[in-house]
């Protein structure tokens, strides 16, 4: 479908090259005719499909359950908490009419789910013994977006929004789940081979009706930070406002404490934007719709045992559980790796006729490691190699982090680094010094409590008023 000769802009022109690898891998079609809507192509679905089962298994094998709530939210429902209406008024889509009939209550389309979820929440707890409550769903959000729309990172159709609910006898054990959703987001990037960095949200920047923020966020080839993931706790806000209350060991009633935590497809973006290159996606092993690509080389003479023999491979690995393709297209080898280098591929295997007399194939990896292996026991082998791949993208995307991350000891200090990536100051706390600190440089103060391998804790003077401060990350944002 896709051109396939001329290259893609260079990466270090991320805007173009971002968007133009979208379209030439088959991630995602822009041109559907409303603003901020985009279509999945098939191989983008396959790599949304293995990603979020990862996610699925993380939250399946930590004691949540999967559901489903409604898109369609009652007016009366999602205006009862003030302080979440309030963050979300300028954003939400409503339902007026039910074909030509006006509805006696408007219908928002959900912007996120707390209101829709917490009046059920209300009439599944009654005692102690319903609690903890642990669920998730993968669903689409919207929100009228007015900002620059961009596939994948701002939206106004969110398609792929993962977001779990829970509820709890207090406000600890709502706490500690808080730290467990994060544990299972820094394993799920870690699956990705992202390295990502946690902290807590300002008080003017948390979601609306929290008692806190914590926030995940990584960081993109142009400099700028993308918010990957939130968890939330919610305190008893809610539970107040949907009546959500528990009866208690001694008999008393009581509210409980509830958390939210969300990620959304900007997991894929950052997935896209951390590992391609200027050939176009890698993708990690684990979320690639394509594993291992065999291309057989076809010559006059023992075509049809090339073909032959790179079916009994693919089925060879299949069996496996690897997911694999033949490309027996009618083309030149090099148009395949153009191809399947594009589509970021981890590993390909070409089979020919030296091949087959040697008892050997030559595999190459997404990243350019060459290297001739042994037909027999070969598919015991290619794990070892795609694991080998995958911890060289994580090292190198770790290594990228690390070296655009400044501890600052000024503001002027602080300007220079948010022009190519993070910058590490001490800031009191006080939100005209946070005013200040984004003024000067144009970039977000993203929050403290900063939990990274890259970045230590440090405790010093804040860089506007002098006072005692500590360890706050300050970066340009999506």
């Amino acid at each position: 479908m896709e051109d396939e000769s001329g290259s893609l802009p260079p990466k270090s022109d991320f805007s173009a090259w971002y968007n133009d690898v979208l379209w030439r891998a088959e991630i995602m079609d822009v041109r559907y005719p409303v603003k901020g809507l985009y279509v999945w192509f098939p191989f983008g679905f396959g790599l949304r499909r293995h990603t979020y089962a990862i996610l699925r298994g993380l939250l399946d094998g930590s004691g949540h359950d999967e559901t489903l709530f409604p898109l369609l939210i009652p007016k009366t429902e999602f205006m009862k908490e003030a302080e979440h209406i309030k963050g979300f008024e300028e954003e939400v889509y409503w339902v007026t009419h039910g074909g030509l009939t006006e509805l006696d209550v408007p219908l928002a389309l959900r912007p996120t789910s707390e209101t829709a979820m917490y009046p059920m929440f209300a009439l599944w707890v009654r005692s102690h013994a319903d609690l903890p409550i642990k669920i998730y769903q993968i669903v689409n959000t919207f929100r009228y977006e007015t900002k620059h729309t961009r596939p994948l990172i701002r939206l106004r159709e969110i398609t792929s929004f993962k977001e779990a609910h829970t509820a709890h006898a207090t406000w600890d054990e709502a706490a500690a789940q808080v730290e467990t959703a994060l544990s299972l987001y820094t394993q799920f990037y870690d699956d990705l081979c992202i390295p990502v960095i946690i902290s807590r949200r300002p008080d003017w920047d948390k979601f609306p009706g929290a008692d806190y923020t914590m926030a995940v966020d990584a960081l993109m080839p142009d400099g700028r930070t993308l918010q990957v993931g939130t968890a939330h706790h919610l305190g008893t806000h809610f539970s107040k406002t949907f009546n959500i209350t528990y009866e208690d060991a001694t008999g008393e009633q009581q509210f409980v404490s509830q958390t939210c935590y969300g990620i959304s497809e900007r997991c894929i973006a950052a997935a896209i934007g951390v590992h391609g290159d200027d050939r176009g996606l890698v993708l990690p092993p684990k979320v690639a719709p394509v594993q291992v690509v065999i291309i057989p080389i076809i010559m006059k003479k023992q075509a049809e045992e090339v073909r032959a023999a790179a079916e009994a491979l693919k089925a060879e690995l299949e069996a496996t559980g690897l997911r694999v393709k033949v490309d027996d297209r009618e083309l030149r080898p090099g148009a395949k790796y153009y191809h399947w280098e594009m589509r970021g591929v981890p590993l390909r295997i070409e089979v020919g006729p030296r091949d087959l007399a040697a008892g050997t194939v030559v595999a190459a990896t997404r990243d350019g490691e060459k290297m001739t292996l042994l037909r027999a026991g070969l598919a015991g082998e290619i794990p070892s190699v795609l694991a080998a791949f995958a911890g060289r993208l994580r090292e190198q995307a770790e290594a990228s982090l690390t070296s655009r991350i400044v501890q600052a000891e000024s503001v002027d200090a602080a300007v220079e680094a948010t022009k190519t990536g993070i910058a590490v100051v001490n800031w009191c706390g006080d939100e005209a010094c946070a005013e200040a600190i984004e003024k000067e440089t144009n970039a977000s103060v993203l929050g403290t409590e900063v939990r990274s391998a890259h970045i230590g804790k440090s405790e010093g003077a804040c860089i506007v008023c002098g006072r005692p401060g500590t360890s706050t990350v300050i970066a340009r944002t999506y």
